[in-house]
């Protein structure tokens, strides 16, 4: 099944992304970024930081609990991963709880990179039919008690925010098609 196919009747599975950074704010990076597909596979990269990017949150380090040392050794090259976004995802849309700074973040990977992004992030927010939205906490507990509390690590992240949305669907039914679109 290809990445962008929905699994099951009615409306396809979103695909979510998730991403953990340096921090926030001016000069924060991407470190870490997490996929959730359609098909149920997940996939999560780990950055190598560019040698301009120095910015270095100790706090944030404490949340995600990834070290920069760690980045450097362990990290791929921001034109690896930004390749490999745009052969997995080109054309889609894809999802995220926290779309003002993942998409920044990821604007930042590109940017680095030298590519031109060729998907689209979008909110979560558009997948939640205005109805439904009383019914996320329960829909949320559901997805943790499958799958476990998010754990600031991005695939574990973006599977959880996926599992959480398909809950809702489940207890609300989807938002139509014409309401932020799974492609």
């Amino acid at each position: 099944m290809k990445h962008g196919d929905g699994q099951g009747a009615g409306r396809p599975w979103p695909i979510m992304l998730d991403v953990e950074a340096s921090g926030f704010g001016r000069g924060s990076y991407p470190i870490e970024i997490g996929l959730a597909f359609p098909d149920g596979t997940s996939v999560a990269c780990l950055l190598r930081p560019e040698p301009d990017w120095v910015h270095w949150d100790e706090g944030a380090e404490q949340v995600h609990g990834l070290t920069r040392a760690k980045l450097l050794a362990e990290g791929r090259p921001v034109l690896e991963v930004a390749a490999m976004l745009n052969a997995q995802l080109a054309g889609n849309r894809v999802y995220s709880d926290a779309w003002g700074f993942d998409a920044a973040w990821v604007a930042r990977l590109f940017d680095a990179a030298g590519l031109s992004q060729h998907f689209r992030i979008d909110t979560v927010r558009n997948l939640i039919p205005e109805t439904a939205l009383l019914s996320w906490a329960t829909a949320r507990s559901r997805a943790e008690a499958r799958l476990g509390k998010a754990t600031h690590r991005a695939e574990h992240d973006a599977k959880l925010l996926q599992a959480s949305v398909l809950e809702l669907w489940a207890l609300e039914g989807p938002p139509p098609l014409d309401e932020g679109s799974a492609s």
